[in-house]
């Protein structure tokens, strides 16, 4: 009878495509078949309630495993990567994939600066607070994982608006010594080659990568050179305590094509009319792990991070008005600007994971403290050399030098109340203590430097969330509101004149995420999550035109200051259908699946005070002008994305739809391109992919894929400044060829 039980609960654990078990008795003697309990397949999938000490129970996740995925990894197609999460804006200036650009749910793709941006947990961007843009990313063909905690990661991760973004890297942990390499070729000289290995002998682990690539780019005037190497060490002393070492160096140069005007794009995207920009990021990341389970109830993890870089430009920024070209004065063209900055970053975060019972259910406390130091260097604006070559040499001082740190401390907790099996209420808090502090100089006037009086903003804020889940079989329903902010960055707080001001009670903008949806998975053929979505963003800062001494005869300076609040709210929805084994058909067709993405964003401005100045001194008018009911620059109507997959035996392949709405490109809403190019609509595009994979001799394998299918003409972006102004086109019809072997 026994045998029975186990072998009838078995029945309801295994997918469809399992025979039933045949049970035959022999006297008193009960046989059974092999049970092989079969996972859905399907990406992206979703965090536990818990996993390394952090809690996720109520809070919208998604997690996509790249080994799940057919894509062009090569090259970090972000817009293939990330289409099985709905609401993700991808910005997409250049086609290197050097830099991913990626924002959700109509924030600023701007090198993801509105995410808390890591590696295997740990931060990798410029400063966190002060300058969070993310120069540096992982090589995807390095990546097992990629993590998006939404806005309801504040709590446990960082106050971002957008939550938290996570490279995890590949290890080895069943070999004593495995092997992978990827070799590609494709359009426009592209070369890379990705070389690993990694293993386990007894306690000690390790894993090293290298990663090299290099192409002339779809674009004139857009090659690219860049190499990524990692080396990780584990030493489990049991097996409940563990210490590793890891290291990340990357180094690349970019040539910056620059931007066109909307004429130059019509007429040929793939144009330049800049060739002296170029662009180069050294980047080190360390970190210490420490992971101890104490026992059952306690477990504890603590991570010793650093981050040593810099970001180098040098080049012919002006608008496109203003060639490059040989000057006849002095028959050589005219001098480049160079900026570079350097980071210097340290900190310590630990996280705890207390188990506990109230009454029979058992409960979970997640706490831990965060200290961070940051420094950054920043010099702008030095007179470069006359060339073409990626040289930063400069001819005296640099116009500006300033000096910024940040100091950061953070406490965090959260309580995982199980009310019943099926139904908890997380509730939690963070404290932030950020102290931010900047001096130096910012110009040259008549050869004398000026100074840029020192400044100093402290502030301590508290932040409160609520997450709410409750299951229904293998689907669940969750709810989920969490306070974010985003602190006055060093550019708000260092005017970019020396008659500019900056507002003393300049305040940190805040607001908050709120998520309730629907998600899970429906026997062996569906995968889904459905929700609604409410972001309101305070206070958010930029510059007004005020009177000198309130005098409109002494004329204007720019005075930054906080301006106004937005709202973005929509609905997001993701779902893939297995449609062979809905269809009880996979032993025969192999596995075809259907997804989807979509999302519908409204993002506008409630309050926006903006200043305009006309007329003529003494008889100057000053017109006070509000864009409530604007739409928020950089954030399209709807975001969709369609796929069809099949794999069969050793090959798969994914054909996938990108559908992205027009978007305004300031917060003007202006239509009408300018004649520079660095506003006006952006239209609507569409975007087909093809990426193949092809297994044999069991070791061995064979990728490619088309991105651009249909060739579009279509851009996600205009730059003001850096990499040129202007319109920044996407990338046409391009093609990619790689072979790979794993041993």
């Amino acid at each position: 009878m026994k045998y029975i039980v186990i072998a009838l609960f078995s029945s309801l654990v295994v997918s469809q495509s399992t025979r039933s078990q045949e049970i035959k008795p022999n006297d008193s003697i009960v046989k059974l078949n092999t049970v092989v309990i079969a996972p859905v397949q399907q990406s992206p999938e979703r965090m536990p309630e818990t996993k390394g000490n952090v809690i996720f129970s109520g809070k919208k996740n998604e997690v996509i495993k790249l080994s799940q995925i057919t894509a062009n990894l090569t090259t970090n197609n972000a817009r293939e990567v990330f289409s099985r999460i709905p609401g993700v804006t991808v910005w997409e200036n250049e086609g290197s994939g050097i830099q991913i650009n990626v924002g959700v749910r109509g924030l600023s793709p701007n090198r993801s600066w509105e995410l808390n941006t890591r590696q295997n947990g740990y931060d990798i961007s410029s400063d966190v607070f002060g300058y969070p843009e993310a120069y540096y990313n992982p090589p995807l063909e390095a990546v097992e994982s990629l993590e998006l905690i939404r806005g309801g990661a504040s709590l446990q991760f960082g106050p971002q608006f957008g939550g938290m973004l996570n490279y995890v890297l590949k290890r080895e942990t069943k070999k004593e010594f495995s092997f992978e390499t990827q070799n590609t070729t494709g359009s426009y000289n592209l070369m890379s080659s990705y070389n690993a290995i990694g293993g386990k002998v007894g306690k000690f682990s390790y894993y090293a990568y290298n990663h090299s690539r290099s192409a002339d780019g779809w674009r004139e005037n857009s090659q690219y050179k860049v190499r990524n190497s990692h080396v990780f060490l584990e030493y489990a002393f049991t097996e409940k305590t563990k210490l590793s070492a890891e290291y990340t160096n990357m180094d690349y140069q970019m040539q910056q094509a620059g931007g066109l005007t909307d004429e130059q794009f019509n007429n040929n995207p793939r144009q330049s009319f800049r060739e002296r920009n170029w662009f180069g990021t050294p980047w080190n990341v360390f970190a210490l792990n420490f992971d101890t389970k104490i026992n059952d109830k306690f477990s504890s993890n603590t991570k010793l991070f650093g981050l040593i870089a810099e970001r180098n430009s040098v080049g012919f920024t002006a608008t496109l008005n203003n060639p490059d070209a040989i000057n006849l004065a002095t028959n050589d063209y005219d001098n480049r600007r160079v900026d570079r900055d350097s980071y210097q970053n340290f900190g310590m975060e630990n996280r705890n994971l207390y188990r506990y019972k109230l009454g029979n259910i058992e409960n979970n406390l997640a706490f831990g403290i965060r200290l961070y130091k940051a420094n950054t260097n920043r010099k702008q604006n030095g007179l470069g050399t006359t060339g073409s070559d990626f040289n930063l040499n400069i001819d005296g001082k640099y116009q500006r030098d300033l000096d910024f740190n940040t100091k950061n401390v953070a406490l965090f907790f959260e309580n995982q109340f199980k009310l019943t099996e099926n139904f908890s209420a997380t509730p939690g808090m963070r404290y932030e203590y950020i102290n931010s502090t900047g001096s130096g100089r910012f110009g040259i006037i008549s050869g004398n430097d000026v100074p840029f009086e020192e400044k100093e903003i402290s502030r301590s804020k508290p932040l409160f969330g609520l997450g709410l889940e409750y299951k229904l079989g293998t689907t669940n329903i969750y709810a989920n509101i969490t306070q974010a902010y985003r602190p006055v960055l060093f550019s708000d707080i260092t005017p970019p004149a020396v008659t500019d001001q900056i507002d003393p009670n300049l305040k940190d903008a805040s607001g908050f995420n709120a998520d309730l949806g629907y998600r899970g998975t429906f026997k062996n053929y569906l995968n889904f999550d459905f929700s609604l979505f409410y972001l309101s963003y305070n206070n958010r800062i930029g510059g007004v035109r005020q009177f000198v001494n309130n005098d409109p005869t002494e004329g204007t300076f720019l005075y930054r200051t906080n301006l106004g609040e937005t709202i973005n709210k929509g609905i997001e929805g993701f779902a893939n259908l297995n449609v062979t084994r809905f269809f009880e058909v996979e032993n025969r067709l192999g596995n075809i699946d259907l997804f989807a993405t979509i999302s519908f964003i409204d993002s506008r401005y409630t309050d926006f005070k903006i200043y305009s100045a006309s007329g003529t001194a003494p008889n100057v008018v000053i017109t006070e002008n509000n864009l409530k009911g604007n739409r928020v620059e950089n954030a399209p109507r709807y975001i969709h994305n369609f796929g069809l997959g099949w794999n069969k035996n050793n090959f798969s392949a994914t054909l996938q739809y990108k559908m992205s709405g027009k978007i305004y490109t300031d917060a003007n809403n202006t239509v009408t391109p300018s004649a520079n190019g660095v506003t006006g609509l952006l239209d609507k595009y569409n975007v087909l992919d093809l990426s193949a994979e092809y297994k044999f001799l069991k070791n061995y394998n064979l990728r490619g894929g088309i991105n651009n299918l249909t060739d579009e003409m279509y851009a996600t972006r205009r730059a003001g400044g850096y990499p040129g102004p202007g319109i920044l086109p996407g990338e046409g019809r391009t093609f990619f060829l790689s072979i790979g072997a794993k041993f």
